[in-house]
């Protein structure tokens, strides 16, 4: 079987799965979790074998025309490089990993047919935008990414909290598509194809005649996508979902989708300087912005929601610098651990029956009732703190390393400017991430007061997923030394200058946090458990409704109040409410744009219904008035009607003479 045809294979087969799941779920109940498993390993194992085929040496193109369009073709068209041959791989992983998983987190759930299945057609879907060489046919799977988030995160939709986040998501990223789509068309018409090679070959032939508003419309899109500043707000909401699916949309899926496409397009935004610098400074913020949010969130996914933020904002930093390979060699390493993050929270929430670290942090050996999730989870957060020797130090490194060869003149056809940007935020926000990293764990593992309650052994498939992915996240960081014959050749091996910057900033972020919650364990040691309740005005975390759990939640709906034992408050001071908060942008956002577009609706309502409907009943009111007067006179009196004959001919004559007198 030639590499095309196993690459045709990778994302339809878990299309297949979705299809029939969606078809034979609710009748066959038996065949639910073999078509959800089973498609997704066999198109893993294909990814596999496609990759050994590449070999990260010259691409595999095949290409046959979807339909003639008179003007630019749309093809079907396979570009697989070795970006994309390893990409490939992580989505297979995440996307089994979860359905593995949710087949033990999910087992009582009755819409996890339906919800396996869309899992299937999201994983399809993006491993189409992946493998696809004509811009068109991403751009299906890239919508397709968005209606599954919709329904997936919408999951639990008798709860407001999730119907409120699924539609947030599925209108702030089609908000960025719009100026996507467009920027797709000006792309195509500048290079006369959607085909991913004849574009490049474009660029680099300096045949591209509008650069930067191309660049610049193209970000819109993957700002919304990726979950970049300013459209960035979706993605905490979204872990209203099940944790599952936070997993693999902040892993493997949907997010990734945005750094892959900036990936795979480099030279059309390196053609534009000013690009790369509104590509840096967006990354600035948002790894900066997100790491303080990160600091105060008390429900543990909403933590590693803006965690995931501020790691796609090193990603879209190294592209921002030109460095392609440092951003794809960190998106393969985040969604390892980022996917083992989730999935281990999945388990402590189950064990917990909350998501409040506050309340976690009251109960006295969860880590021995979960060993599993505690070990894992240490290892997922030494490599979010970018602590050597694990992978998130080496990927991360590279990053700040490209952005300092950059900063100091060493790249020629990017601004030093975006270099600079990059690496101050990148070197902050290593101290940030290494400080609510080191904050989550204690929080969550070190909890003083009453006994944790007892639920017993987890699902097997839920734990077992967590050691596997518990490798990549310990040693992916090993291939440092293979992956730039995959890329694009160059060293992605760490600098000594930002390994010992970046590591010490790292230590002394843990370091301070632990000190820092040492001194307010001792205060939360007077506080009463009581004083742990639900803030209303949604100042910490929310509970999380799972349809998984047995049992009620152990501390009821627990959410952050003032809580003493959190070191956060005491490291951020007065800033700790608004990062809380996300810095109040939503409220911006509603007072910017919700407001004046629900004041425009009131008014269209108000005009149609009090002046075009005004028009539209009168136009059949006069004639059932004038119906009305005309009946009213058919009375079917003889009588009557010569009377009013013998008026009118009176009044005839008289007008008549009175004409004529006028006349004379």
């Amino acid at each position: 079987m030639t590499t095309t045809t196993l690459a045709v294979l990778v994302p339809l087969l878990p299309f297949l799965g979705a299809a029939a799941g969606l078809l034979l779920g609710r009748r066959t109940p038996g065949l639910v979790r073999p078509l959800a498993v089973l498609p997704t390993l066999t198109a893993l194992l294909l990814a596999v074998l496609v990759a050994v085929r590449q070999g990260g040496d010259k691409s595999v193109d095949a290409a046959t025309e979807l339909t003639p369009t008179g003007s630019v073709p749309i093809e079907l068209a396979l570009h697989i490089d070795g970006f994309a041959a390893l990409v490939a791989v992580l989505v297979g992983v995440v996307a089994s990993c979860v359905q593995i998983y949710s087949t033990g987190y999910l087992r009582d759930d009755p819409r996890y047919p339906s919800y396996a299945a869309l899992v299937s057609l999201f994983t399809s879907a993006m491993l189409l935008v992946v493998y696809s060489g004509d811009l068109m046919v991403l751009l299906v799977g890239w919508e397709i990414m968005g209606i599954c988030s919709y329904f997936l995160v919408g999951h639990y939709w008798e709860t407001p909290e999730a119907r409120a986040a699924s539609l947030k998501a599925f209108l702030v990223t089609k908000l960025g598509d719009v100026p996507f789509l467009i920027g797709l068309f000006a792309l195509a018409a500048d290079a006369g194809s959607f085909r991913v090679t004849t574009v490049l070959a474009t660029v680099a032939d300096g045949r591209l005649d509008h650069p930067t508003l191309v660049a610049l419309l193209l970000l819109a899109g993957v700002a919304g996508k990726s979950a970049q500043f300013p459209l960035h707000t979706w993605l905490p909401d979204a872990m209203a979902g099940p944790t599952p699916v936070s997993a693999l949309i902040h892993a493997a899926t949907m997010v990734a989708a945005g750094v892959y496409f900036v990936a795979r397009l480099l030279p059309v935004f390196a053609a534009s300087g000013a690009a790369l610098v509104v590509l840096a400074v967006m990354a600035a913020v948002t790894m900066a912005g997100s790491a303080l949010a990160a600091l105060a969130q008390d429900d543990i996914k909403r933590v590693l929601a803006y965690s995931t933020i501020g790691q796609l904002g090193y990603m879209t930093g190294a592209l921002a610098v030109g460095d392609r390979g440092a951003a794809v060699f960190h998106l393969l390493s985040h969604g390892a651990f980022k996917a083992l993050l989730f999935l281990t929270a999945g388990v402590l929430i189950h064990a917990a029956g909350t998501n409040s670290l506050a309340a976690m942090s009251r109960m006295k050996g969860l880590r021995d009732r979960v060993p599993d999730a505690y070990w894992t989870m240490t290892v997922a957060l030494l490599a979010l703190a970018a602590i050597p020797p694990f992978s998130g130090f080496f990927s991360k490194e590279a990053v700040l390393g490209a952005a300092e060869h950059t900063a100091t003149g060493h790249a020629a056809s990017v601004p030093t400017a975006a270099g600079w940007i990059v690496l101050v935020a990148g070197l902050l926000t290593a101290l940030l991430t290494a400080a609510y990293a080191t904050r989550l764990w204690l929080l969550a593992f070190n909890g003083r007061g009453a006994e944790a309650p007892d639920h017993g052994r987890q699902p097997l498939a839920m734990t077992a997923v967590l050691w596997v992915l518990a490798v990549p996240s310990l040693a992916f960081g090993l291939a440092v030394g293979v992956l730039p014959d995959w890329f694009d050749g160059r060293s992605l091996s760490p600098t000594l200058t930002t390994s010992v910057v970046g590591t010490g900033l790292a230590l002394i972020g843990g370091l301070v946090t632990y000190g820092a919650w040492r001194h307010t364990t001792s205060l939360a040691a007077r506080v009463p458990m009581g004083a742990v309740a639900v803030s209303p005005d949604g100042d910490g975390g929310q509970v999380e409704s799972e349809a998984i759990a047995s049992h009620a939640p152990a501390y009821g709906d627990v959410a952050s109040a003032h809580d003493p034992a959190d070191p956060g408050r005491l490291l951020l001071g007065p800033l700790h409410r608004h990062a809380a908060a996300g810095f109040r942008l939503d409220a911006a956002y509603a007072v910017l744009f919700v407001r004046p577009v629900q004041a425009a609706a009131r008014l269209v309502r108000f005009l149609d219904r009090e002046v075009v409907e005004t028009y539209v009943r009168g136009a059949g009111t006069a004639p059932r008035w004038l119906g009305a007067a005309v009946r009213r006179a058919q009375t079917g009196n003889v009588q009557t009607y010569l009377s009013a004959l013998l008026a009118g001919t009176v009044v005839l004559a008289v007008a008549a003479v009175l004409v004529a007198t006028a006349g004379a």
